[in-house]
């Protein structure tokens, strides 16, 4: 076990970094299923995921990303309560979901009806010490990230659009409920730091 006391008793490394920043992750996971979105606007962030039409993913992704420059600067190692994540930790946490998603995306318009790898967003926040991460370093990572999904929606046909996924819950998506869901993520998280709603709805398609 990595917490024995030999283990703790050595040098300082990477071993006893790790144990240190998971006893300082006093964070309750989230559990919740948040697909609830794909049918009502969220009463905390906003954003109503079906008051836009598909093709503005791309462009929401990419204003969202440029938003988080800001919220990664002076302060962003800060939590503002003990069991609430710091700007930095909420900015590690999306850039991973853009990479996380552009593979599920790119899974769902190169397999027929994929399933998603499962992924422990908690075990990942401990595992790569979202806390100690560089700031500067996270929003390029994250723009960078930003920029890869955003693109890959930009060039999708119409047929793409109906292409399907779904998770090992069962949550069944196509490319374009995928999109509306996905982009919630980036968005709510933003809000959780900043404390702003939403406020960039694009008008429905005419």
């Amino acid at each position: 076990m990595a917490g024995s006391s030999r283990g703790l008793a050595a040098s300082p490394g990477p071993l006893r970094r790790s144990v240190r920043y998971r006893l300082a992750m006093t964070i309750v996971p989230d559990t919740k299923d948040w697909t609830w979105v794909l049918q009502r606007p969220c009463p905390e962030c906003g954003l109503d995921a079906q008051g836009f039409a598909r093709d503005a993913v791309a462009g929401m992704i990419r204003s969202n990303a440029s938003a988080w420059r800001d919220a990664l600067a002076a302060g962003a190692r800060h939590r503002p309560a003990p069991g609430r994540w710091s700007a930095l930790e909420y900015g590690c946490h999306v850039r991973d979901v853009l990479r996380l998603y552009d593979r599920r995306l790119e899974m769902m318009l190169t397999q027929e009806g994929p399933q998603y790898p499962n992924w422990d967003q908690d075990a990942t926040a401990v595992a790569d010490r979202y806390g100690e991460q560089d700031p500067a370093e996270v929003a390029a990572e994250l723009v960078q990230a930003a920029g890869t999904i955003a693109a890959r929606f930009e060039v999708l046909s119409p047929g793409q659009w109906q292409r399907t996924g779904s998770r090992s819950d069962g949550a069944h998506f196509t490319v374009e409920s995928f999109a509306r869901y996905f982009v919630h993520d980036p968005v709510h998280h933003l809000y959780d730091v900043t404390g702003v709603q939403y406020a960039g709805q694009p008008r429905p398609a005419t």
